[in-house]
């Protein structure tokens, strides 16, 4: 999910050929559509993000797959219910991040969003009209939320949730909220934003039942030298047999935070080359420079980010963001 300001992965079936035309006024306001509105008849894809950020997860997801079959054959084996049943309920689960009253939930519980008072509906349902217009999707088919928090921020999750903090209302103009609603509209419709949320929750199992695995290691203490060391040296010659059996691949794993972190941070650039397409690249650099200034000034920490922080880290750096905006502007002219 997106940008600084966001929380926050082959092809571009939805970007307009007329973008160019349209144009903002020089103080920040966002003259309104005129004529036909065109809406594409594919609105969704899955770019090339997408599709590796799957691949890197899939150890995970067999991993969550092995644990919930497990626990749905000791359910089965100490009650009346059939193994089927539960494991059947977790692989479909999947399909309420398409759900509107799920998402609405999500919004409020997970998120921690709320529904747009009268004045932020003003505020930002004209702006979203235009953006969708541009792009060429039914921008009805989505949910605009708000949060409350005093950064400039948005985020793009689930199916159709579409969020924005309280003072990115209150204080970015008309053209340079489009150019963040335009960057989260293109996590929607390149697949970014149902594919992350796809990806933790089937993963979930896994995660937790590392974490239980952890909590019993962190009682090894208690056991005697001898049984410790006997345990480990099991534990050892099973992961060496492992790794050498599979060529390595067990090992992904131990890559995959970097991978994964790697095509993130291609994924914002891909949904600010769709904001970009849509005519608001230089919206979108005012609001990246404005906020990297801000964020600069009130840095108490030292501003040269450590190796293993910047190769985790989700969003690319502003500079590296306002180099391939600035790459669109020129292949424009």
């Amino acid at each position: 999910m997106s940008m600084p300001y966001d929380r926050d992965e082959p092809g571009h079936p939805h970007r307009p050929k007329a973008a160019a035309p349209h144009h903002t006024a020089p103080d920040g306001t966002l003259p309104p559509r005129t004529g036909r509105i065109h809406i594409t008849a594919r609105q969704r894809g899955a770019d090339l993000t997408v599709l590796g950020g799957l691949a890197l997860h899939l150890p995970h997801l067999i991993a969550a797959l092995a644990v919930v079959l497990t626990v749905s054959y000791v359910i089965d084996a100490f009650t009346a219910l059939p193994w089927w049943l539960p494991f059947g309920c977790w692989s479909s689960s999947g399909a309420l991040t398409f759900h509107r009253p799920s998402e609405r939930l999500m919004a409020r519980w997970l998120f921690g969003l709320r529904h747009p008072t009268p004045e932020e509906v003003r505020a930002i349902r004209p702006v979203w009209r235009e953006v969708t217009a541009r792009a060429g999707v039914d921008g009805a088919g989505y949910q605009l939320w708000v949060e409350d928090a005093d950064d400039v921020n948005a985020m793009a999750a689930a199916g159709h949730i579409v969020g924005v903090t309280s003072h990115s209302l209150r204080t970015l103009p008309p053209d340079q909220l489009a150019g963040v609603l335009a960057h989260e509209l293109g996590h929607h419709t390149r697949g970014h934003a149902w594919a992350s949320l796809l990806v933790f929750w089937y993963t979930l199992p896994g995660r937790i039942a590392w974490r239980l695995l952890l909590r019993l290691a962190a009682r090894a203490n208690r056991l005697s030298t001898g049984t410790a060391a006997v345990l480990i040296g099991i534990l050892g010659a099973a992961a060496v047999a492992l790794a050498t059996a599979t060529y390595g691949l067990v090992l992904l794993p131990v890559l995959t935070p970097y991978l994964a972190a790697a095509v993130s941070r291609r994924a914002e650039l891909r949904a600010d080359e769709h904001a970009a397409g849509l005519g608001f690249a230089r919206q979108l650099m005012n609001v990246l420079s404005d906020e990297s200034e801000r964020t600069t000034a009130a840095a108490v920490a030292p501003a040269r980010a450590r190796l293993i922080a910047r190769l985790l880290s989700s969003h690319p750096d502003v500079h590296t963001r306002l180099h391939h905006l600035q790459e669109r502007l020129d292949s424009r002219r």
